[in-house]
């Protein structure tokens, strides 16, 4: 169960990612991040420059000059941070879980506010809804991406207990 929030350094990750790519400066990364979520999420200023500087201070970034641009403040990956970068992934490699926990305890959540009596959450003309024809909406989009990325869809019939035997991972809690 996650406490709050995207995994921590999960911003972190995908700008030493970014910047392993190419050079880039700090509004760039923040709408490629937004690309990258599907347009979904985009981290905020706040977030992203501290981390650039952050790198530069441990040497893991380096500002560089173009001359075609000399009001941006563009940012290379150095060889240490290539190094930080190989770190990170393993580390990343192990926050699926993370993952899972954030995208299906907003979906609880939205759920409950569409069918919870505790919860009175007043509808607004022509915006989203806490209801089911949004919460099908958004299923099938999560199925789409799916089918787009890993092929045909096919239903688990596993219980959550079932599935975490298969996969050989410790119970959810």
């Amino acid at each position: 169960m996650r406490k709050s929030g995207p995994p921590k350094g999960l911003i972190s990750y995908l700008v030493l990612e970014l910047l392993d790519e190419k050079p880039r400066y700090g509004y760039e990364i923040l709408k490629e991040i937004q690309t990258i979520s599907g347009g979904h999420w985009e981290p905020s200023y706040g977030s992203v420059y501290p981390i650039l500087y952050k790198f530069e201070e441990k040497g893991w970034a380096e500002r560089i000059e173009r001359e075609d641009e000399p009001d941006r403040k563009y940012f290379e990956l150095t060889d240490a941070g290539r190094e930080e970068l190989r770190e990170k992934r393993t580390e990343s490699g192990s926050k699926a879980r993370d993952f899972a926990d954030v995208i299906l305890g907003f979906y609880h959540v939205f759920v409950a506010f569409a069918t919870d009596d505790r919860f009175e959450v007043e509808d607004h003309d022509g915006e989203w809804r806490f209801d089911e024809a949004f919460s099908e909406w958004m299923i099938e989009q999560i199925i789409r991406h799916h089918e787009r990325d890993f092929g045909d869809f096919e239903r688990i019939p596993d219980t959550p207990e079932e599935f975490y035997d298969r996969m050989g991972l410790d119970d959810e809690e």
